[in-house]
């Protein structure tokens, strides 16, 4: 008789399994899951919050720090630099150098 028992129930495992398969889909097709947080529209989201968040705080570091690039520049006081804006001065006690197409002949 032990062994009629065990030959039945293989039968009828796999006839229970079919019936929650087929009552599983049935609840969740009727059910459906909430929307997965993994997916393209929520990574854009995340995305657009986060450059909320930057443009914020761009915009606090420009208000704490603006005034100082807003500033003119001081002026120089001695005034603009002569001897790196001339080229035609000579070094002290040496002659200027003759161009390039001169000096090979």
């Amino acid at each position: 008789m032990g062994d009629v028992l065990l030959a039945l129930s293989i039968p009828v495992l796999v006839f229970g399994g079919g019936i929650y398969a087929a009552c599983d889909c049935w609840w969740r097709r009727r059910h459906p899951a909430p929307p997965s947080p993994y997916t393209h529209r929520a990574a854009r989201l995340a995305e657009q919050d986060m450059l909320l968040l930057a443009e914020e705080i761009v915009d606090d570091a420009y208000a704490d720090l603006g005034p100082l690039y807003d500033a003119p520049p001081a002026p120089c006081p001695a005034g603009p630099p002569t001897g790196l804006s001339s080229r035609s001065a000579a070094t002290p006690g040496r002659a200027p150098s003759r161009p390039a197409a001169a000096r090979r002949r």
